[in-house]
């Protein structure tokens, strides 16, 4: 079969992402490819091969050397489908004439397609996640663990509907990912070691096998074995969906945690903000005509993957329901479940490189925090809070009209409170009843400086920081690795 060269492909993982993220493809290959899926099919007739041998008194080392390193070409099994119409029929033909002689008799035998076709897609999804998603992600993690730990103490203003709010820490901000992500990472790598397979006929109730063996789900579980996977619970002709769909799902909750990241880091990349910056080679060019630019591309990438692959969820979805014991309406949209995980690894890939790369600019961060449509304007939370404390049943008007005069004479908050005498005393002297400052006279300085209000903040960012580092630790079992 003629191969096509790369830009005569159509869809741009294979040409546009296979060359800018190549490793990742490359590493995505021996699963997800056409040639991977055709390989895993091949790997589990061979399964089912050597489980019936096992019941019948075990493969001789050489007859199971012979299986094992059985090899199928794809173009092979293509050519044979133009005549077959039917690519599982197709396969066990090609495989046939592969196999030591006298093992060809038991290819296929007491399968329907789906035993082969779903099993093969369990221990394809699995290894791809478990051998490349899980580890992309785990290397995203540690990055943000390590970027949340380093700016736990750098102040930023906090953000909510676009306003300005209090005081946190950049590594705070960050956290917050790290904690999200950090527990979809462990929830997929759970589902991943869920996925099943099965053995049990055109219809799931074992005809076909109950005719040959005595104990047909012994078979099943043989069969199986030989790929480290367990059996669905209950099956049609196919696997129960919720296995794989469940996984999707959450992988398509991890992809909206990392858009939902990529957002935030372009929008603190805005000119009128710019409180952090993406890394920008020598020679990187940011516009065609205006020289001077340095766009946040990256992470626009990522959101951008993000929507092309964030609604195929709704396919995930539908292919849930099969009529009956099964019809073929999800033989062509399962397919691209492969096209999704790959979207997926580039935007984890790229969102790497983005927080690797990521650099605060505490000058800017300092002036955003104290500046503001009333400069110092934050620190009217902690004043009203501390004259509530004083037992002042009215104390956030009072706190609201101090903003309202400060904005209107063009004052910074803290000039502005300093101006009420009798509110600053009864402030001041609650905070030195707590031992937030030690004299009453300090307060005024207090309310200057936003940075000192930050809560819990760097404390959190390192918390969280140390938590996911050590939880993503613990070591991904690998999987039986691909054909060769």
């Amino acid at each position: 079969m003629e191969e096509r060269a790369i830009f005569k492909n159509i869809s741009p993982l294979d040409h546009r992402y296979s060359i800018s993220e190549k490793q990742v493809f490359d590493a995505l290959l021996p699963w997800l490819s056409e040639e991977a899926s055709i390989a895993a099919c091949v790997r589990a007739e061979i399964a089912l091969v050597l489980a019936h041998l096992s019941l019948r008194g075990g493969a001789a080392a050489e007859i199971r050397a012979a299986l094992t390193q059985t090899v199928v070409d794809a173009a092979e099994v293509y050519a044979e489908e133009e005549r077959t119409r039917h690519n599982i029929r197709a396969l066990v033909n090609v495989l046939k004439r592969k196999v030591p002689p006298e093992t060809a008799h038991l290819v296929h035998l007491g399968a329907t397609s789906v035993d082969i076709l779903d099993t093969a897609l369990a221990w394809r999804m699995r290894g791809a996640v478990r051998e490349v998603v899980l580890p992309l992600l785990s290397r995203l993690e540690t990055l943000l663990c390590d970027f949340a730990e380093r700016e736990a103490e750098t102040p930023q203003v906090g953000r909510t509907h676009g306003q300005h709010a209090v005081p946190i820490t950049l590594g705070f901000a960050v956290a917050e990912y790290v904690s999200r992500l950090g527990k979809s990472i462990l929830e997929i790598e759970r589902l991943s070691r869920g996925l099943r397979g099965k053995l049990a006929g055109a219809v799931g109730a074992y005809n076909a096998a109950s005719m040959i063996v005595r104990d047909p789900e012994e078979l099943e579980r043989r069969y199986l074995a030989e790929l480290g996977l367990e059996p669905s619970e209950h099956s049609t002709q196919l696997v129960e969906p919720e296995y794989l769909l469940r996984l999707l799902l959450e992988i398509n909750t991890a992809f909206g945690i990392i858009a939902n990241l990529a957002d935030d880091l372009r929008n603190l990349q805005r000119s009128e903000i710019g409180e952090v910056r993406e890394g920008f080679a020598a020679d990187q060019v940011g516009s065609s005509t205006m020289p001077q630019k340095r766009n946040p591309w990256n992470s626009e990438h990522v959101k951008s993957l993000w929507k092309a692959f964030m609604p195929r969820v709704m396919t995930f979805f539908m292919d849930q329901i099969s009529e009956h014991q099964r019809d073929l309406s999800n033989s062509a949209s399962q397919r691209f479940v492969a096209e999704y995980l790959t979207g997926f690894a580039m935007a984890a890939s790229r969102m790497a490189e983005v927080i690797e790369g990521l650099a605060a600019d505490r000058e800017r961060l300092a002036r955003n925090l104290s500046g503001g449509r009333i400069p110092g304007g934050i620190m009217a939370e902690p004043a009203y809070i501390l004259l509530a404390e004083t037992g002042t049943v009215d104390a956030h008007e009072i706190i609201r009209r101090i903003t309202l005069r400060a904005e209107a004479e063009g004052l910074s908050f803290a000039d502005a409170l300093a101006a009420e005498g009798e509110v600053l005393a009864r402030i001041a002297g609650k905070m030195t009843e707590l031992g937030l400052i030690k004299h009453d006279d300090e307060a005024s300085a207090f309310f200057g400086a936003p940075e000192r209000y930050r809560g819990r903040a760097p404390e959190k960012a390192r918390s969280l920081a140390r938590k996911y580092r050590e939880l993503i630790k613990t070591p991904i079992t690998p999987s039986a690795g691909p054909i060769a």
